[in-house]
């Protein structure tokens, strides 16, 4: 029996909402850049989100705390070139938002008038309602990001499992809520138990896409890098690979060199 998948021209905050109430679930991955991003739109990805993950895969710093909001900028303006479909989200750098709203608006505004993006996302609850307030104000589609929050790493010190104590899991649900009542249009859970996941999709009517927080969410989200098998040192228990890039890319390169340095390529029939 074939199952009937409604398809979307152009993704857009409604369609994720409207999808939520069909039960339909949610694809999203990051992309950093035009290539990338082209072929991730085209390959039928509902959300296509420019994050800050780009500080680890791009740049290779240990966190995603040194990326500025010029390299953001950048990224997303290289991703939205590329795509046709997809709804493009934004992160916020650290340090663009967290302790003043009115730069916060600033920060989100320059991202949306200079790489063209859809909305952008924040981490955090109550300690950045300000932030969310103002700019969902001024027009601006903003998703949520709670539970394992990378910008916040060295205060938790580690970058395990979220709201397992139930005062955490308690704090979470009513930040969910909040964000919701807010005017976000969907929320990023981030490593938690699935259990409160799941409690946490099932009390709201916005999309909860899921990192790490089990299947019974509106959707998932990973890294592209990762998926693809391009890293290797990060190896989660939700990843799952899809493909071993770091090896194929990795052999591909070295016949390459090889073949140059033989002299097999290029060949009489690879030159003018």
């Amino acid at each position: 029996m074939s199952i009937h998948k409604e398809v979307y021209k152009r993704i857009t905050v409604k369609t994720l909402t409207d999808m939520k109430s069909k039960n339909e679930k949610i694809s999203m991955l990051t992309a950093y850049d035009y290539t990338m991003a082209k072929i991730v739109d085209t390959s039928g990805i509902d959300v296509i989100l420019v994050g800050d993950s780009a500080s680890n895969v791009m740049a290779g710093h240990e966190t995603t705390l040194p990326i500025t909001l010029d390299q953001m900028i950048y990224h997303a303006s290289s991703v939205i070139r590329g795509v046709n479909r997809s709804l493009v989200v934004v992160d916020l750098p650290f340090g663009t938002y967290q302790s003043d709203s009115k730069e916060a608006l600033r920060s989100a505004i320059r991202i949306m008038k200079e790489s063209g993006a859809h909305s952008v996302k924040l981490e955090g609850g109550k300690e950045i309602k300000d932030s969310i307030k103002r700019i969902i104000k001024a027009g601006i589609p903003v998703m949520g990001h709670l539970g394992l929050t990378p910008q916040s790493i060295y205060k938790f010190g580690t970058y395990t499992v979220r709201a397992k104590e139930e005062e955490e899991a308690k704090q979470l649900v009513e930040d969910a809520k909040m964000l919701e009542k807010l005017g976000c249009f969907a929320l990023v859970l981030e490593k938690i138990p699935a259990k409160l996941a799941a409690i946490i999709s099932k009390s709201l009517t916005i999309p909860v896409i899921g990192i790490g927080a089990g299947g019974d969410v509106d959707g998932q989200v990973l890294v592209l890098h990762d998926m693809l098998g391009m890293t290797k040192e990060f190896n989660p228990r939700f990843l799952r690979r899809y493909l071993n890039l770091y090896d194929q890319m990795s052999s591909a390169i070295s016949k390459y060199s090889s073949d140059v340095k033989s002299k097999d390529f290029p060949n009489s029939s690879e030159q003018y």
